[in-house]
């Protein structure tokens, strides 16, 4: 799980609520079932307009990507690229036809059958790409959704207030009850802005992030294919992918030592 998404969101919420009650007042009074209806109903049929339907299909179902964690290190992968490298370079491309249904990667090992299946690498590239920015762009379009979303969310809560500000005017016989009216008329605002900016637009950001992570194991996989492709060592191959490794996370150069000493026979 995401900690940080999951702590965000509570912490957030949690101030809300909490400086609502420091300051006197309690929860029920920002609980209005009117107020959460002008605003989630009126941003949910904005976003109808604006967007769309499958593009809202996909936000929604991106959302528990917000609260998941995203697999950053690639080195499985590369682990899995240089082994299929290994067996290529040694038995040639058509061996690696047994290793496939063993590939845990789902883009590596349809990719790899391009190669088996003798595709120009130009093609593999063109195929590998392709995919790698559908996908991108389907979740950043998804992340724009919701960023969309949080920006109707405030506007519509001024809509509430209004609305309720005018139910107000028509108590003005009633001073005694001017005063929860104008209060519960803000609550409007208060869903609005609270929902654009402690939910609809911190989910947007944090999909559109995400998915650029996800695409970098991609991209791993990508340069994996095209290296397996053209024939390169294997070692020299693994050094080319750990690029995308952090600093601090590259294996030591005990690791790779005896790779020099193959590039060198090969």
């Amino acid at each position: 799980m995401d900690i940080a998404s999951i702590l965000g969101t509570i912490i957030g919420i949690g101030a809300v609520v909490g400086g609502q009650v420091l300051e006197g007042g309690h929860i029920g009074q920002i609980l209005q079932g009117t107020a959460a209806l002008i605003v989630l109903g009126g941003t949910a049929g904005a976003m109808l307009v604006a967007y769309p339907t499958q593009d809202i299909k996909n936000a929604i179902r991106l959302i528990p990507l917000i609260y998941k964690n995203v697999e950053l290190d690639v080195r499985p992968v590369i682990d899995e690229i240089v082994k299929v490298a290994t067996i290529a370079r040694k038995e040639g491309v058509l061996a690696v036809e047994g290793q496939r249904d063993s590939i845990k990667n789902d883009l590596f090992r349809k990719s790899i059958k391009f190669v088996i299946d003798g595709f120009e690498p130009n093609t593999v590239r063109e195929i590998i790409d392709t995919e790698i920015n559908l996908a991108l762009e389907e979740e950043e379009n998804a992340g724009k959704v919701f960023e969309g979303a949080g920006g109707f969310a405030p506007t519509i809560g001024i809509i509430g207030a209004v609305l309720g500000l005018i139910h107000v005017m028509s108590m003005l016989n009633d001073p005694s009850k001017i005063g929860d009216g104008i209060a519960v008329a803000f609550v409007a605002t208060v869903y609005g802005v609270g929902v654009s900016n402690l939910i609809l637009i911190p989910w947007g950001t944090k999909i559109k992030r995400k998915a650029q992570q996800r695409a970098m194991t991609k991209e791993v996989v990508k340069l994996g294919v095209i290296g397996i492709q053209e024939g390169l060592n294997p070692h020299f191959l693994q050094e080319k992918l750990e690029v995308f490794v952090e600093a601090h996370e590259r294996r030591g150069d005990d690791s790779l030592g005896s790779g020099s000493a193959e590039k060198k026979e090969g």
